[in-house]
């Protein structure tokens, strides 16, 4: 590399640093341009978008399909952590506890006007595991009481009641639904009829991380209330993924990350508690009976870092400026634009609803006599496309995630190569 090679890149990387550094004014307003236009028609509009994708710093050279693990965190949301993190090592006793961590509350309550919750049921967790956890093991279960969910969930959080079967004699009840399924009538009907007097607990995914398949939350807390059950709602990939609020859905856990579709810091995520159900839900770390009716003693995890709680706030402005409604549009889009046309090859086969009601932006590509790993496989090391193999019993086949920073070029890129792999 030359002098001028390397000046040129470099001046390339400030000016790109810069504009960056305003990305959220960016984002204002790019929103204050489409102002008063469908959002699906703001999906397909790539100057709008292009403007959101500014924000991000990722690698160009990848093609990162797999945002439903963790997403990368925009500009702002990277500069805010940092600057939290300098100043806490100033101290940190006095810069990190005394002075960054009380701003958890400011978080707290704008966390629970997003997500349409009282700030005193929300409390701030590291990922939605450590959300569902405690939910999981703080619910009084005596020996046979049934625990009613599906065998689609979330690996960790049938784990979790299978140490709970070992160790108290619970017993952890699957049901199977079809992918993708009749509709939204059957998924209701499955739950239903699994009922039993001994049913003491359900927990069941707002929407799946495999297929993406979206729950009638709603229909199921009524039904499980009725007959004096809690629910606990698995909502790791719901949150700022397609338009809702908690209070709509009456349930009476409410766990997610906010690392996926919120975009905030990586080791982010909130456990939602109805209020009536605080003083009875044990904390996962101990606390004090003082706590009891506290939704902070869901907190007690010891020494931590404030920069990571603290930063969510940037990330949720961010993501108000694109505004629910569009962003669950383009993810919908972005996912229909590769399975529509791959939905024509006769080697592929689509597992996600293609209703709107019941799917957004995650997708699932299986294959007829193709190898799914292979195909993993080859995609990375050919293409430096990253997608999920996802295996489960019942299929198999690759979970597709783009974000509201993937072009429409990469999408076509993924379904060229698919289509090349399939050819060979």
């Amino acid at each position: 590399m030359n002098r001028r090679d390397f000046f040129g890149i470099t001046a390339g990387s400030v000016a790109l640093a810069a504009f960056q550094d305003n990305a959220i004014e960016r984002a204002r307003a790019a929103g204050e341009g489409v102002k008063g236009r469908k959002p699906e028609e703001v999906a397909r509009d790539e100057d709008y978008w292009t403007e959101i994708r500014n924000a991000f710093t990722i690698d160009r050279d990848v093609i990162n399909l797999n945002n439903g693990h963790v997403s990368p965190a925009p500009r702002p949301v990277q500069d805010a952590m940092r600057r939290y993190l300098e100043f806490s090592d100033m101290g940190p006793y006095h810069t990190m506890i005394q002075n960054l961590e009380p701003k958890i509350e400011a978080v707290r309550r704008r966390l629970a006007d997003t997500a349409g919750c009282d700030p005193e049921e929300m409390a701030i967790t590291r990922n939605s595991s450590e959300s569902l956890e405690i939910a999981q093991m703080g619910i009084d279960l005596k020996r046979g009481d049934e625990v009613l969910t599906t065998n689609q969930d979330y690996p960790r959080m049938l784990t979790t009641f299978r140490q709970r079967e070992r160790r108290e004699g619970i017993v952890l009840k699957e049901i199977s639904f079809p992918v993708p399924p009749p509709g939204m009538d059957d998924l209701y009907q499955r739950f239903e009829r699994a009922v039993t007097p001994r049913t003491k607990l359900i927990l069941v995914c707002h929407i799946t991380n495999r297929t993406g398949q979206i729950f009638p939350i709603r229909r199921i807390c009524d039904m499980a209330h009725a007959r004096g059950i809690p629910v606990i709602v698995d909502g790791a990939h719901a949150f700022n993924h397609f338009p809702f609020k908690i209070s709509d859905l009456d349930c009476d856990y409410y766990g997610t990350s906010l690392h996926k579709w919120t975009c905030a810091p990586i080791g982010t995520g909130f456990l939602y508690v109805k209020k009536s159900r605080i003083a009875s839900t044990w904390a996962l770390m101990a606390s004090d009976a003082r706590q009891d009716s506290d939704i902070r003693k869901f907190e007690e995890i010891g020494t931590h870092p404030a920069a990571n709680h603290d930063a969510i706030a940037q990330a949720l402005v961010f993501n108000e400026n694109i505004g629910i409604e569009r962003k669950a549009e383009r993810l919908r889009y972005l996912r229909d634009r590769w399975a529509h046309r791959l939905a024509e090859n006769p080697k592929c086969r689509i597992l996600h609803s293609q209703d709107p009601a019941q799917s957004c932006g995650i997708g699932f590509l299986a294959f007829q006599g193709v190898d799914p790993g292979k195909m993993h496989d080859a995609l990375w090391s050919k293409y430096a496309i990253v997608t999920a193999r996802v295996a489960h019993p019942e299929y198999d086949g690759l979970r597709i995630t783009p974000h509201v920073y993937t072009t429409i070029g990469e999408i076509d890129m993924f379904a060229d190569a698919v289509e090349k792999e399939l050819r060979a």
